[in-house]
């Protein structure tokens, strides 16, 4: 049985090789404000389409009344949650 605490000659040139702060970084500080655009902008989407089905399914609800409130929650959100311009 291999012992997990054993290092080979490659994890020790890696270990060597890695200096803290030195890597470059852009493509995962792209890949992470992506992600927070597309999870930002879709629990809107999200939120709107569940209270438009809500609001039109219920006992009693209306398409009208649905619809409504969906749009006005998109409009409300999309001024919530635009990024600030940096100046």
């Amino acid at each position: 049985m291999a012992d997990p605490h054993a290092t080979t000659d490659h994890a020790d040139h890696d270990a060597a090789a890695y200096q803290h702060g030195e890597m470059e970084i852009t493509e995962q500080a792209a890949t992470y404000s992506a992600f927070m655009v597309l999870s930002k902008w879709g629990a809107l989407a999200i939120a709107c389409a569940l209270l438009f089905l809500v609001l039109w399914f219920q006992p009693g609800g209306s398409f009208i009344a649905g619809l409504g409130a969906a749009v006005v929650l998109a409009v409300v959100g999309f001024f919530a949650l635009k990024s600030k311009r940096a100046h």
